[in-house]
């Protein structure tokens, strides 16, 4: 009963509160369609990402995850004219789909996919000078999440907006014996973060359509 609660709860606030929008539902639908896993957030989390984004006056985002571009849509969709960002995708196939659904919402002179495993391609990112960026959202494999975050901190600057999906697990981060990869990652990752002085973090639990998860969200006040 509580899934199905959280998830009609979820349809409600959506339909309250989150305009229908042609590009963002094709995105899912394609997605699906091509044969993705149905894991990218829910339509009131991308409008949290999007409102985030706004609040920050971010003019450069990086997102390390992109499966089909869905959440890269909502955040692209908060920059300005002159606005860039720049997504991190592994898998090739997921990396089509996706330039496919962010051109179908007239986004490709706005974002830049980079395929290639994140851990290899931020790296590169660093070496070309690019960044440091506004706003970084972390959605891709959990067991990288403490190597995403010091990356995401490396390429920061002094009020940069650093946020993480993903970080409940169905209630299981608490758990010390859980021998789970994806819980393993994103505990190393808080402790990381306790321990990074130049961030200050919070951890929400979430509850919806996608179950019980939560988000991590943080500032950093010193420049990296």
């Amino acid at each position: 009963m509580a899934q199905d609660q959280w998830s009609a709860v979820d349809r409600y606030i959506t339909d309250l509160l989150v305009s229908p929008d042609r590009a963002l539902e094709r995105a899912l639908i394609e997605s699906g369609a091509a044969g993705l896993p149905a894991i990218s957030v829910s339509p009131n989390q991308g409008k949290l990402l999007w409102l985030l984004a706004r609040a920050q006056r971010a003019r450069t985002i990086l997102e390390i995850g992109t499966l089909g571009g869905y959440s890269t849509i909502w955040l692209a969709r908060a920059l300005p004219a002159d606005g860039r960002l720049i997504t991190l995708e592994s898998n090739p196939h997921h990396a089509e789909v996706a330039r496919t659904n962010i051109a179908r919402a007239g986004l490709e002179r706005v974002v830049s996919i980079r395929v290639g495993k994140a851990l290899e391609t931020l790296p590169t990112l660093a070496v070309e000078g690019v960044g440091p960026f506004d706003l970084t959202f972390i959605d891709a494999d959990k067991p990288s999440n403490p190597e995403y975050f010091e990356w995401a901190l490396r390429l920061s600057h002094r009020g940069s907006v650093i946020v993480v999906d993903n970080v409940v697990r169905n209630g299981a981060v608490m758990d010390p014996a859980s021998t789970d990869p994806n819980v393993l990652g994103v505990r190393r990752m808080n402790d990381r973060i306790a321990a990074e002085p130049r961030v200050s973090a919070t951890a929400i639990q979430t509850v919806g359509s996608k179950g019980y998860d939560g988000f991590a969200i943080m500032i950093v006040n010193d420049d990296p």
